[in-house]
């Protein structure tokens, strides 16, 4: 069984109205204020680097909740959409595991300092949350101010 290819759930991609995207009943994350800030923040900054993914069979977004969220509020035209095919215990699994298993990286500091160190946000709630990540790390340094 370890030999088994792994199967590819990707069944497409394109751009959808964030509106008439379905939240997923089953969504346990919650976004607090200063997350919601800091996303709309990143994406004013750069714009869309991830798409959001959508189970075709059930219609349900499993990852980008959040982005969703801001798109409607924003009122953007349109969201970068994966979509996937899985059955409904399937969808679950990834609801309940994607962000956590993400979450279980470790962070290299050195790597880390170096990449901070080179950052600028143009607006404070980027330079809140380059601190942030570099405090969290305990990588904060007196020559580490980024821009904001």
């Amino acid at each position: 069984m370890a030999n088994r290819t792994w199967r590819n759930r990707i069944v497409g991609e394109g751009a959808e109205a964030p509106d008439q995207l379905l939240a997923n009943p089953l969504n346990w994350r919650i976004h607090p204020k200063y997350q919601q800030d800091a996303l709309k923040a990143v994406l004013d900054e750069v714009g869309w680097v991830q798409r959001v993914i959508v189970n075709q069979r059930t219609g349900h977004v499993i990852d980008g909740h959040l982005r969703v969220a801001l798109a409607i509020s924003r009122q953007e035209p349109l969201v970068p959409v994966l979509y996937v095919d899985l059955a409904e215990a399937e969808e679950h699994l990834v609801l309940v595991s994607l962000d956590p298993l993400a979450a279980m990286a470790e962070a290299d500091k050195d790597q880390l300092q170096t990449l901070l160190q080179g950052l600028q946000g143009t607006n404070s709630v980027v330079g809140k949350l380059l601190r942030d990540i570099a405090e969290q790390h305990g990588i904060i340094s007196p020559d580490f101010r980024p821009v904001g």
